[in-house]
């Protein structure tokens, strides 16, 4: 039998998340691995998962051939081989790493290898429906991180009867995306939900009983001596890269894997993309840059012109809630935060608890924050995007009260 020319060998792709799922989709032939054994789905959901409205097979994605529960142990570069832990070895003509990122697990007191009974992160859909089997009424439930992921958690508990307690060491919630005044207005939401908002609380550790050889969660101790009863802690930190594969592959890692244009590593028959993925020193961690990744190298793989030159993501958050009034819009992107000589225009109606705001940069939008009303994201987002100078005639006020055509 003659050997496969490199041509005939498939393109392979190590992670079946949202970017190696919609990569797969694109390339026709491609072998898929992935070590959850739920098909690929949707992760921007896993909220509405814990918080009962969405069955799992409502967030799946269109059906890619996956070989589910099996995990990549090792890339053989001079061969172009992976190796599996259920013994299988892929050749490969084009590697794709999707590894996407684990969940930061913090350094705290009574946190070791193995998570105790009641401790939860929340990065998949084990994570959300473990999360959902053990919520009920009245379950006193720790949210540890502020960030888009916490404050989701939080939010899907309390709707599921817990009494939430939120514990954020920055000054304020979802530090990254939100100023000060629209975080004031998500704290607001959050606690005539119930649930309990704790901001500049620094988490030393987790107070634990054990029963026989088991160890359960009964509090979390705060630095300042206090203790949350918990009988559920989520641990909503951030995350990592996954970059394990790649470092003991050799190829070259800072905070992510290395690529450039062509979401090529340092190895021109690897790539990488999404969560795992460093482009011009930038690890974005969002879904729409994944899938803008995933297009563009579909393109390079079938050989035809195609180069990423970076994402301008807006975040958009939306809390549902049976009740329309309970319900909350968010939007984030760019830069919220002024500096010198910036032009800020801000409008906010605290009754009906809606909130916009926009900063100009040298006759740029530089970012903005909408909570509430989001008629206005749209036009707002598409001039961010664009990046271009805006006319001289275009007001600011303009910019926050165009409904972008609709």
């Amino acid at each position: 039998m003659r050997k496969k020319t490199e041509s005939a060998l498939p393109v392979v792709v190590i992670g079946a998340g949202m970017a190696g799922a919609r990569l797969a989709a694109r390339v026709p032939g491609a072998t898929v691995v992935g070590e959850e054994r739920h098909a690929p789905y949707n992760r921007v959901l896993l909220a509405d998962v814990l918080a009962g409205r969405y069955a799992p097979d409502v967030i799946a994605l269109p059906a890619t051939e996956v070989r589910r529960g099996v995990r990549a142990v090792r890339i053989d570069r001079a061969d172009r081989l992976v190796h599996c832990d259920d013994g299988s070895v892929l050749h490969y003509g084009r590697l794709v790493l999707a590894t996407g990122s684990n969940p930061v697990l913090p350094p705290l007191r009574g946190l070791g290898d193995t998570l105790p009974d009641g401790v939860h992160p929340f990065r998949t859909l084990d994570d959300a429906l473990a999360l959902r089997a053990a919520v009920r009424p009245g379950v006193r439930a720790v949210v540890i991180g502020g960030g888009l992921l916490g404050v989701s958690a939080a939010r899907a508990l309390a709707e599921c009867g817990a009494q939430v307690v939120l514990a954020q060491q920055g000054e304020h919630l979802m530090e990254r995306q939100l100023d000060p005044e629209a975080a004031a207005l998500l704290r607001v939401h959050l606690e005539a939900l119930g649930v309990e908002v704790h901001t500049e609380c620094r988490v030393r550790g987790l107070r634990c009983t054990t029963a026989t050889t088991t160890e359960s969660v009964r509090a979390v101790e705060l630095a300042d001596g206090y203790e949350l009863a918990a009988d559920l802690t989520v641990l909503a930190c951030g995350v990592r890269p996954r970059t394990g594969l790649a470092l003991a592959a050799g190829l070259d890692v800072r905070k992510g894997i290395v690529v450039d244009d062509e979401l090529r590593t340092s190895d021109p028959y690897i790539h990488a993309l999404g969560d795992c993925a460093e482009h011009r020193s930038t690890l974005y961690g969002l879904a729409s840059p994944a899938l803008e990744q995933a297009d563009v190298l579909a393109e390079v793989l079938a050989g035809r012109p195609a180069r990423y030159e970076g994402t301008r993501a807006l975040t958009r958050l939306t809390l549902r809630s049976p009740d329309p009034l309970h319900a909350l819009d968010l939007a984030a992107f760019g830069e919220a935060r002024p500096l010198p000589g910036d032009d800020v225009v801000r409008l906010a109606d605290a009754t009906r608890g809606a909130y916009r705001t926009v900063v100009v940069r040298e006759g740029r939008l530089a970012g903005g924050v909408l909570l509430g009303d989001l008629g206005a994201v749209s036009g707002l987002a598409r001039t961010w995007q664009d990046d271009e100078p805006l006319p001289p005639a275009m007001s600011l006020l303009h910019l926050l009260i165009d409904d972008g055509g609709h």
